[in-house]
């Protein structure tokens, strides 16, 4: 056989398990979720809307608070008088009055405490969705991170193996000029080299899909040299314990059991709507020339106040029933929320399990090829081996390669879902060199605000 081909078909070999190593100062998968923890607007939204809950508990404190109002008034009056005795009068009057009043709650059927329990418990609620959210952001950004590393891979891949082909196919054209070979295999050499241009420019296109869907989950363009992440530790050793933990931690879970809370405070809060309120005011007006031009009125007052509800039109009662039927879809949807976190959790360890077992596998096919593409080389060297049979061998070793890859970001990508389903796959948890968000930190500034229409935590 022609030196040349068995040289061109060597670089194969060669280049093919080069092109696997990772590249030198490469950005971490690390860096692209902390990216993603600070810019994403998604995630971002959901904590401006953690604070608009948090200003639930400080509305509902309002109705321990008293109501102080300031009234006046002023005007001008002309009035002309007569009389029987045919006196004539006419007063002109500036009359005016201002006051101040205090209203100050005492007891309204206890839905003070029921508002003020159910916004606590809506606020934490929130607080869990804010963790699914953080959770959702972060496995799609390592998914993206690991679909533009994949992509990058199967396209190094996929330009090596033109350039080999590439060279294959002149050397297979020499031989044919100098009698060795049939123009049938030109024709096999030639239709490899124009599957790997179609395979090429398909990978191109897939990065080119991955690198937009990089930027819009992480915020920046995605660099040209990312780097594979060690294989996930500290995880479930079973389907059984990863069942266990995500029905317990999952934060769609805790979310649905402050929901439950919240919906019995609407309960009690409700049934306060039918029972007596108590309140007291205090009062002081001051009336000047309200009946003659040099009169002067104050009044001072304070008055007990007590209503005592009867009949209502029957919309108490039935919000009532409502508030009841709610409670109960609520204690159901718990239910409904750990059979979705259990079936999460199985899921992603089963999806981890089988592509740890894929990545072993194609692992050991890789090397098999290799020693099969060396044996044909031989074996065509002394003309047992057709060149379709090293151009076979080649296309084995690189369908082998391409499938390795994807083996290793699928498991990658279990293994994050798989921290998902357990609600740990958030920031303080994965240890990202970010400064981490405290939700109770606009919470413990607004609880007790008494006056002022923003707040520091509005900003962040």
């Amino acid at each position: 056989m022609n030196r040349t081909a068995i040289i061109a078909s060597s670089l194969a070999v060669v280049a093919l398990v080069g092109l696997h190593a990772e590249p030198v100062n490469a950005q971490t998968i690390e860096d692209a979720l902390a990216k993603a923890y600070l810019n994403n607007p998604t995630l971002l939204s959901s904590r401006a809307g953690l604070r608009s809950t948090d200003e639930s508990v400080p509305q509902a404190l309002a109705n321990w608070r008293p109501s102080v109002e300031v009234t006046g008034s002023a005007g001008a009056s002309v009035i002309d008088s007569n009389t029987s005795t045919g006196t004539d009068r006419r007063q002109s009057r500036r009359p005016k009055d201002f006051g101040i009043s205090l209203t100050q709650p005492l007891f309204r059927g206890g839905r003070t405490l029921a508002e003020t329990s159910g916004a606590e418990n809506d606020i934490r609620a929130a607080r869990a969705r804010l963790l699914e959210s953080e959770q959702n952001i972060l496995l799609q950004a390592a998914t993206a991170y690991l679909n533009v590393y994949r992509d990058q891979a199967v396209l190094r891949l996929n330009q090596n193996n033109e350039e080999v082909l590439q060279r294959q196919l002149e050397a297979t054209r020499d031989r044919f000029e100098v009698g060795e070979i049939t123009r049938t295999d030109v024709h096999q050499a030639e239709a490899r080299l124009a599957r790997s241009k179609a395979d090429r420019i398909q990978s191109q296109g897939d990065l080119e899909t991955s690198r937009a869907n990089y930027l819009n989950i992480v915020g920046e363009p995605a660099p040209e040299t990312l780097s594979l992440p060690d294989r996930a530790s500290d995880l479930p050793d079973s389907a059984e314990e990863a069942v266990r933990i995500a029905v317990v931690n999952n934060p769609g879970v805790i979310a649905a059991e402050f929901d439950r809370r919240a919906s019995m405070d609407n309960v009690d809060e409700v049934w306060g709507e039918l029972l007596p309120e108590v309140d007291v005011t205090a009062s002081s007006t001051r009336e000047f020339q309200t009946s003659t031009e040099t009169s002067l009125r104050t009044t001072h007052e304070v008055t007990l106040n007590v209503t005592i509800p009867i009949y209502q039109q029957g919309d108490v009662y039935s919000r009532l029933r409502q508030a009841r039927q709610d409670a109960a879809e609520s204690t159901l949807v718990i239910d409904t929320e750990r059979r979705d976190a259990a079936e999460a959790g199985t899921q992603a360890y089963e999806s981890l399990v089988t592509a740890r077992a894929q990545v072993d596998a194609f692992q050991t096919q890789i090397e098999a090829s290799i020693v099969a593409l060396e044996g044909v080389q031989r074996e065509a060297a002394v003309g047992s081996r057709t060149v379709l049979d090293i151009l076979d061998a080649e296309q084995e070793l690189l369908d082998s390669r391409v499938s390795h890859v994807r083996s290793e970001r699928d498991e990658l990508v279990a293994a994050y879902e798989l921290m998902s389903a357990l609600g740990r796959l958030t920031a303080k948890d994965l240890g990202l060199a970010v400064d981490l968000y405290d939700p109770r930190e606009h919470y413990n500034e607004v609880r007790d605000k008494w006056f002022g229409g923003t707040s520091a935590g509005g900003v962040k």
